[in-house]
C-alpha cells in the first residue's frame, strides 16, 4: 500500500546508506518507529505488525538505514538518558 503508515515512517525517519555498510538493527528500528509515532501522534501498530510490513519494504538483516529527523532525536535522548 502505497503512502501507508510504513511508508511515511521510512521516509521521514530513515535515509538510505548503504556503502558505509551500516545497518539499523532490529530493536533500534522499531524503538525508532516507535519514538515516531509518539511525535507524530500516530497509532502504533505491534511489533509483529510492524516487522510483517518491513519485510515487503527493506532487508531486516542489511538494510543500510540510518535514522534521522525528530524521532531520530527522541530515540536516542529515550536511550541514552545520561546524555540529558
Amino acid at each position: 500500500m502505497a503512502n501507508s503508515q510504513f511508508d511515511l515512517f521510512l521516509y521521514e525517519a530513515t535515509y538510505s546508506d548503504h556503502a558505509s555498510g551500516f545497518t539499523l538493527d532490529r530493536d533500534r528500528l522499531y524503538g525508532l518507529y516507535t519514538s515516531w509515532c509518539m511525535i507524530n501522534q500516530q497509532r502504533l501498530g505491534s511489533e509483529s505488525t510492524f516487522w510483517s510490513a518491513m519485510k515487503h519494504r527493506i532487508n531486516p538483516g542489511h538494510n543500510g538505514l540510518r535514522m534521522k529527523g525528530p524521532a531520530a532525536a527522541d530515540y536516542i535522548l529515550a536511550s541514552y538518558p545520561g546524555l540529558v
